[in-house]
């Protein structure tokens, strides 16, 4: 057996146990993504099965690809009309609350580890963004959820701080590099990649989906090979006019996700598979390129430096960027707590070893630290936190969609599901008095595990999911109906 086959069977291994054992973590309340980590470790060349991998320039490159189909998916998950009440918060958070995150870590840094002000910075640019996935596969795992805009602020927030902190972190290392910049060509060149990564994103978001509806394919696979090669062209097209690729698939999948394209449904739930395989991957990955011997020295420090992070640099950076919005002090407190750390600090981390950053090894070690306290420390006392601030609220059933409807743009009619929430004001009223429009038809609705097809005196219940066959025009009234307003 040659060596490319002995790992393919030896990585494949491990995504499949990481996958399998992830029921233990619902059970036992373990994090998932923890879960893969410490299996990465008992995997690497110090753990029981002595896999080595010393590449930091291939797991930059599977971390690039993975970050891409990550953002590109969360993009696609997004709705604008949810996020659009919160979208200065949450563009605040993930701009100017990771650059004083970064900021805040620096300094402490400086004065807790053997490292020069640049180094510093780079360290805290690497660990300052958030992980949306981490946040709510715990939710998920405790059985709760979110009550009023933290869900939605918290989403649009993990999910968008990433560019910004790969901004900070390329900055960082050029003036390591070259000491050589002014202020006004290292502002030029962040405003450029924002402005580049923006617009590009949009534009080929935009010519993506056009070319979906038009192509007209005989293989309906072939539509989840465009997305799939758009992620990783929309990425490398952007850097290649030096800006922001990671900013751009965030907002192409954004746009993506709020307009309909062929076989739309279908190809977001196999994207949320392949932001989940990106994940696991990133996590194993660190798990094997960490060499346990080499932590003893930084356990203290790495801890201190976690702690001071969770403690103290989140919360500053939430309180500062959010000192003008509506949200309560027990909901910014809830928010700087919830600042879990993930994919993005793992893949930034090997963005220095590339480099060749004096202090690289270093900085691996501490962002494995920040990670590791990270899913720990916030992880595990989620459910409690949400619970003792009286913030949760009962998770709502995910949709078990039948079918894929394939909603034509010329068509006046559409297919939409309807998820009462939890108290629904409209609990126990029948269709019949729901008084939706005559020409809006409540095809099914999924109670459990249980389908019922409806008549005018079936009663909805909350956490019913609703089938209904709308008119555009009447999609307003429907949904105002649901909600109970008259």
């Amino acid at each position: 057996m040659n060596s490319f086959e002995l790992t393919a069977f030896a990585f494949s291994f491990l995504i499949l146990i990481s996958i399998f054992l992830s029921k233990l973590s619902f059970r036992i309340g373990i994090p998932t993504l923890l879960l893969f980590l410490i299996i990465g470790m008992l995997a690497g060349s110090e753990g029981i099965i002595g896999m080595e991998f010393e590449d930091p320039f291939l797991a930059q490159n599977l971390g690039i690809i993975a970050m891409s189909y990550i953002l590109l998916a969360g993009g696609m998950e997004t709705e604008w009309k949810v996020i659009k009440p919160i979208l200065r918060e949450g563009i605040l958070l993930s701009s100017l609350g990771v650059f004083l995150t970064a900021i805040t870590v620096g300094i402490f840094s400086f004065y807790l580890l053997d490292l020069t002000w640049m180094e510093c910075f780079l360290l805290g640019a690497v660990v300052s963004s958030t992980d949306a996935a981490s946040v709510f596969n715990l939710l998920r795992t405790s059985g709760i959820d979110l009550k009023g805009k933290l869900k939605p602020l918290l989403e649009l927030e993990s999910g968008s701080n990433d560019p910004m902190a790969v901004i900070l972190t390329v900055t960082a290392i050029s003036l390591i590099g070259s000491a050589k910049l002014s202020g006004s060509e290292i502002l030029g060149s962040i405003l450029w990649q924002v402005i580049v990564g923006g617009l590009s994103g949009l534009i080929l978001g935009k010519i993506t989906v056009d070319l979906m509806n038009k192509i007209n394919l005989e293989y309906d696979g072939l539509y989840t090979v465009i997305v799939l090669a758009a992620g990783i062209f929309i990425y490398s097209a952007t850097s290649l006019l030096d800006g922001n690729g990671f900013l751009s698939v965030y907002i192409a999948g954004l746009y993506m996700g709020n307009n309909y394209f062929v076989h739309k449904k279908s190809i977001i739930r196999f994207m949320d598979g392949i932001g989940w395989l990106m994940q696991i991957i990133m996590f194993l990955v660190l798990g094997l390129l960490v060499f346990p011997s080499n932590l003893k020295e930084i356990i203290i420090p790495g801890f201190l430096f976690s702690l001071f992070m969770i403690i103290v640099a989140r919360p500053i950076g939430v309180m500062i960027s959010m000192s003008f919005s509506q949200f309560s002090w027990k909901e910014r407190l809830f928010i700087s707590w919830v600042g879990l750390r993930g994919a993005a600090p793992i893949i930034l981390a090997t963005f220095p070893l590339t480099a060749g950053i004096a202090n690289s090894g270093l900085i691996f070690n501490i962002v494995f630290f920040t990670v590791l306290t990270s899913l720990l420390l916030q992880g595990t006392s989620l459910k409690f936190v949400a619970k003792l601030m009286k913030l949760d609220t009962p998770l709502a059933r995910k949709s078990l969609y039948p079918f894929e409807y394939v909603n034509r743009e010329n068509s006046d009619a559409k297919l939409e599901e309807y998820l009462l929430p939890m108290n629904s004001p409209v609990h126990g009223k029948t269709i019949r008095e729901l008084k939706i429009p005559e020409d809006a038809l409540i095809t099914m609705i999924i109670r459990g595990d249980n389908y019922i097809v409806p008549t005018g005196r079936t009663p909805v219940e909350s956490l019913d999911l609703l089938l209904i066959l709308v008119n555009k025009s009447n999609e307003k009234i429907v949904g105002e109906r649901l909600q109970g307003i008259v």
